[in-house]
């Protein structure tokens, strides 16, 4: 009786391994997925061996290959693939009119989408992804970002605006005609980057591959003023928004690069770097870029008070915060609604459950720091 059991579960074992061994490919994307959700479940584990260790050295090879292609490869691999799903899709339609598709078709469908939403999965948070569960800007500046109360958002959105008045007369045609050409606001993006690592020493690394996206017009479309790819490491930048705002969002996507995945920290981010920019226009692009966000909430607070503020901004900031209402407006359609539905359920499946009003908690951060260092240091 007994070899009987020792022989079944031998049976039982070779059978087990035989499967294994048939689905090895399988195996291997699940072990390594629970491992990834292992990792990134320890904040300072992810902090200190990727964001700081393997993530630096891999994306700075990256920007380096690419950095010399002028136009983006990862727009390129986007197109790619859109025009491939649509063929996919066209084709899984025909089929389906000719009942051409059976049950064993769909099965082997839905196995082989399983399979490749893995695969991204995973590259997604080897190249990129973990960044979102790193400890990040707040531990590098020991900030600790809390909820804003009425009275301290009353006078952070009174000195964003003084700050962004102050900035809008120092800029002149001259300075918003020089970076219409682009390869002078990516570099001095760089260089106003670099310029802060100094102040900042964590901001530090291989910069460049930040470039025009090819779908800038089609951005304007689905409401996106610029992306970061994490496959190809390259930062988009959407090129038909006003210039009084394009070298922010430069810099804001550079902050992406350096591995700083939270919306919210991004922006922080790139309002460290152009505070203190040489370039004025830098300055005048980040305090109007946070002015505009905490008007809009004060307004929610204590709309007479905001409205109070709204007669406050200089003619330049007036006419400039117009110009970008009458841009945004002109492309209001009903498909970038749904577009940014979705991009708000992949912030909210990335450790930022306030989803697209993520960018607005930069308001956390800039009063963290103001409780910090004081008022001066707005």
């Amino acid at each position: 009786m007994n070899r009987i059991k020792e022989a079944l579960v031998v049976s039982a074992v070779l059978r087990s391994w035989k499967i294994i061994l048939r689905n090895w490919d399988w195996v291997f994307l699940i072990v390594l997925t629970i491992g990834i959700r292992l990792f990134a479940s320890a904040p300072e584990a992810v902090e200190l061996y990727y964001s700081q260790g393997v993530y630096p050295a891999y994306s700075g090879l990256l920007r380096s290959i690419l950095n010399w292609l002028p136009l983006s490869l990862g727009d390129l691999l986007y197109g790619v693939l859109a025009f491939m799903g649509i063929g996919k899709a066209v084709t899984t339609i025909r089929r389906l009119s000719k009942g051409n598709l059976h049950k064993e078709n769909w099965l082997a469908g839905l196995r082989k989408f399983c399979f490749i939403g893995l695969t991204v999965y995973l590259v997604f948070n080897i190249s990129w992804g973990l960044n979102y569960n790193r400890l990040g800007i707040g531990s590098q500046l020991a900030l600790q970002p809390t909820v804003v109360d009425a009275e301290e958002l009353d006078s952070l959105t009174a000195g964003l605006l003084h700050k962004t008045n102050s900035y809008s007369i120092q800029i002149d045609t001259t300075a918003i005609i020089q970076f219409k050409n682009k390869a002078k606001l990516f570099s001095s993006a760089a260089a106003e980057v670099n310029n802060a690592s100094f102040r900042y020493p964590f901001l530090k690394g291989n910069l460049g591959a930040v470039k025009p996206s090819l779908y800038s017009y089609l951005g304007n479309y689905l409401g996106f003023q610029g992306y970061y790819n994490p496959f190809t490491g390259e930062g988009q930048v959407n090129t038909t928004i006003p210039v009084f705002l394009q070298p922010f969002v430069a810099t804001h996507e550079i902050a992406h690069q350096l591995g700083y995945a939270k919306e919210s920290e991004a922006n922080f981010v790139g309002f460290l770097v152009c505070k203190e920019a040489k370039d004025p226009l830098f300055r005048y692009a980040a305090y109007l870029d946070m002015y505009l966000y905490a008007h809009a909430i004060l307004y929610q607070v204590d709309s007479t008070r905001a409205n109070q503020l709204r007669l406050q901004r200089s003619a330049q900031v007036q006419l400039d915060i117009q110009t970008l209402k009458s841009f945004y407006q002109q492309y209001q359609n009903p498909i970038e609604e749904l577009v940014m539905q979705g991009y708000d359920y992949f912030l909210r499946a990335n450790e930022q459950p306030q989803g697209t009003q993520s960018y607005s908690q930069v308001l956390r951060w800039l009063m963290a720091w103001v409780r910090k260092n004081g008022w001066e240091a707005l």
